[in-house]
């Protein structure tokens, strides 16, 4: 059973002051990468616990689990709710004054400029999760001071956890993984369809598809745009795009692609701003070009 969801969530709030941490991080801050090191494997523990969450879920859709948000086909579950306390609440245990950005909260984006902020989607393909379609990800990424630093997606039902560490490399279940080499005419397209938006970004998405499709291999629409990043992370797929996603989509997967050897940029080459929505093209450098090319035709 779908309601009506009184209060809106996932929404960024421009007027509220964020707390300010003292202390700072300086390049090379042994401290700092001390503590890095220290967490990522409570974090990398934190999401496989959230995943235990996800998998308990059966008949979520029949249960009155199910809230609609503002926009087209847009969801949330209290499953999305559990899975963000808890790991909100399991990170304070471990860092007391880390800062958040979630999915199911309002944020505050001048939080990104903290010592530790950390971006969360509970469930990313929550539409996937409703139908019991085992395509869904926990999305953590960990950014100080504006910089991603951690980036974890897993998938519970595979369970298949990739993480990255900024300098450090990325990785699946513990092996270290790379994005392909594969060129454009044997490329596979993994892209989302931003179907929040669809009366203003559908005709873009079916036209850029359709350019990509007449000179790349194939394409692929998996429904969470964190699995998709990690996959080109992997070299399971070759490139994606998707119009418009939010910080707690991509974060966590940004970092996978750079630290796998990938280019990820906004539609026009810029670097992705995670203090809004953006537009997102990912890569090998072999694709890039081509596939910002065309992109920008419809930006």
């Amino acid at each position: 059973i779908i309601s009506s969801k009184k209060s809106i969530t996932g929404k960024y709030l421009s007027g509220e002051k964020s707390i300010k941490i003292p202390s700072q991080r300086r390049e090379g801050n042994g401290e700092f990468l001390e503590i890095i090191d220290a967490n990522l494997n409570n974090l990398k523990n934190i999401v496989r616990e959230a995943g235990k969450i996800m998998l308990s879920a059966h008949d979520i859709e029949t249960k009155n689990n199910v809230s609609s948000k503002i926009g087209d086909a847009n969801y949330v579950t209290v499953f999305d709710v559990r899975i963000q306390d808890f790991i909100i609440n399991s990170i304070k245990n471990l860092i007391p004054n880390a800062l958040f950005i979630a999915e199911e909260k309002e944020n505050d984006p001048q939080v990104l400029q903290s010592e530790y902020c950390f971006i969360i989607d509970p469930i990313d393909g929550t539409m996937n999760f409703i139908r019991e379609y085992k395509q869904s990800s926990i999305s953590l990424a960990m950014v100080s001071h504006g910089k991603t630093v951690i980036g974890i997606v897993y998938n519970p039902y595979l369970d298949e956890l990739f993480y990255a560490v900024a300098g450090g490399g990325a990785y699946l279940n513990g092996k270290s993984i790379s994005v392909s080499e594969r060129p454009i005419s044997n490329a596979l397209l993994g892209f989302g369809t931003s179907p929040y938006y669809r009366n203003e970004l559908g005709a873009k998405t079916t036209g850029l598809l359709h350019d990509l499709f007449m000179i790349c291999a194939d394409y692929r629409r998996s429904g969470s745009a964190a699995i998709d990043l990690a996959n080109l992370a992997s070299g399971r797929i070759d490139m994606f795009f998707e119009f418009r996603l939010s910080p707690w989509d991509i974060a966590a997967g940004y970092l996978l692609v750079k630290e796998a050897g990938g280019r990820i940029t906004d539609m026009n080459g810029n670097e992705i701003d995670f203090s809004a929505p953006s537009s997102v093209i990912a890569s090998n450098i072999k694709v890039y070009d081509e596939l910002l090319s065309l992109s920008k035709k419809y930006v």
